[in-house]
């Protein structure tokens, strides 16, 4: 028989953590502070309230190594998705002709949730500390819609109004998202809209123009500012985000060790730094700490759209009306418009802070991808394992592809391990397309990345203010 004995393993329902890990306590270099982007300073706790919900405030700037998880929440995450499986991806190793044991790839399901990626871990947390503030609407951005609709969900769940403004190029690619939001009575609004001064400055002079998640941004977070009763709620990049996904890491790690197994590489598709972030950071904790300093860790970015491979380490606006706050990141420019590639959600200019940190200090290493090799490898992972991945997952399905076709090659022993953050289901587009040969790469060229980093907007800031 094939060796199956650890092809899926599944933890009990009183086994989802209680507690998400905090990375800040022991970063190589420390976290810069959020700032203004009225003045240049570090921002006032007041600003960053009138913004997210107060509870998500406090924990960006925590520095306890880890923060409870409410009882509430963690028995939502368990009556509904948690724990998510941990699979051994045995048919696509043997399609490798990698199945004599020596190398094992294995893949954390995150597509199981209900709206089918990693992005509920956060939107239901965040839902849940504004219902308890007496917040009445959460108003955010989307690219591919995964993000969209988790927030949606969240919000109907605890009762809450949910405005999501969703990428334009995604809005026509992807109806299906649309509708699964409005399933859970959000409103969309194709962005840039005429719904915001960020957005008609785009929409006033092309209707038609494509948008770009930094576009987006500015029109949700102008939205917000309209009421005291409204909050901004974000999918990724900042670092409460990252420490609601933590729980994807804990999990894995219980799971390898209920096998016997330690991970040789670990990998996950980067856009903002979400899925990859919340099931790189309890294995990073123990990097950082010389637990396993051989274990690599790789994000992939697509090659439209590599803030970390292409872009520069440096402070910038998190969105492009400058409306939200400045970051130190790797970015390739907040004036930076992306291609319409399929994978919506990697379109972001900017990276994490805890991942440019961690990048800029090699604790981690990148790759980049083109869209046709990343789509052909999600219908090698259909054909195999059964779920067709959404277009960013498919970026870590190529690299864990790419991986364990180098150990075959040097005859090494690997365990390979990737986050699979969510299904292609409302993506079927991306792999018609490729079917019918139209499918087309985009290279970002050094030229655009030069224009948007030159720009004489982009922001100066003086670190030796804190």
């Amino acid at each position: 028989m094939l060796e199956n004995f650890n092809a899926r393993v599944l933890l009990d329902p009183n086994e989802v953590p209680k507690e998400w890990i905090n990375i800040l306590p022991d970063l190589p270099s420390p976290i810069t502070p959020l700032i203004n982007p009225m003045d240049g300073k570090p921002a006032p706790p007041e600003l960053a309230f009138a913004i997210f919900p107060k509870e998500c405030v406090l924990q960006e700037v925590s520095q306890d190594n880890t923060i409870s998880i409410p009882k509430e929440l963690r028995e939502i995450y368990a009556t509904t998705y948690r724990p998510t499986p941990l699979h051994r991806a045995v048919r696509l190793e043997k399609m490798l002709g990698i199945n004599d044991g020596r190398i094992k790839i294995f893949f954390k399901n995150e597509s199981v949730s209900p709206t089918g990626s990693h992005k509920p871990n956060t939107a239901l947390a965040q839902a849940y500390y504004a219902g308890i503030q007496g917040i009445e609407e959460l108003v955010t951005e989307t690219g591919a819609g995964q993000w969209g609709s988790a927030l949606s969900y969240g919000c109907n769940i605890y009762g809450l109004k949910c405005t999501v403004y969703m990428v334009r190029a995604s809005f026509i690619q992807k109806p299906g998202r649309k509708i699964l939001m409005r399933a859970y009575n959000a409103a969309i609004h194709a962005s840039p809209s005429k719904h915001t001064d960020a957005g008609r400055t785009f929409y006033d002079i092309n209707p038609d123009h494509p948008g770009s998640l930094g576009i987006a941004i500015s029109e949700a977070v102008e939205h917000s500012l309209r009421s005291d009763k409204i909050r901004y709620s974000l999918g990724s990049v900042v670092n409460f985000v990252l420490l609601h996904q933590t729980i994807i890491g804990q999990e894995t790690k219980v799971q390898l060790k209920k096998i016997g197994l330690e991970p040789d590489i670990l990998i996950g598709c980067m856009g903002g730094g979400s899925n990859f972030g919340g099931f790189a950071i309890p294995f990073v904790k123990d990097k950082l700490q010389g637990k396993c300093p051989d274990l690599e860790i790789i994000g992939v970015e697509p090659r439209a759209c590599p803030s970390v491979c292409k872009g520069e380490y440096r402070w910038d606006f998190g969105d492009t009306a400058k409306k939200a706050p400045i970051l130190k990141m790797y970015t390739l420019g907040h004036t930076f418009i992306p291609s319409p590639i399929h994978a919506g959600g990697l379109r972001y200019h900017g990276m994490a802070p805890i991942i440019s940190i961690l990048s800029n200090n090699n604790i981690i290493s990148t790759s980049m991808l083109h869209q046709t090799e990343i789509i052909e490898a999600g219908l090698k992972f259909a054909q195999t394992e059964g779920i067709l991945p959404a277009p960013e997952t498919a970026h870590a399905v190529k690299e864990a592809i790419n991986q364990a076709l180098k150990a075959k090659e040097n005859n090494e022993k690997k365990v390979i391990v990737f986050n699979f953050s969510g299904h292609g289901f409302f993506d079927l587009l991306a792999y018609k397309e490729f079917m019918s040969g139209k499918l087309e790469d985009y290279e970002l060229p050094k030229e655009d990345i030069k224009k948007a980093l030159a720009s004489p907007d982009m922001p100066i800031i003086d670190e030796n203010q804190f």
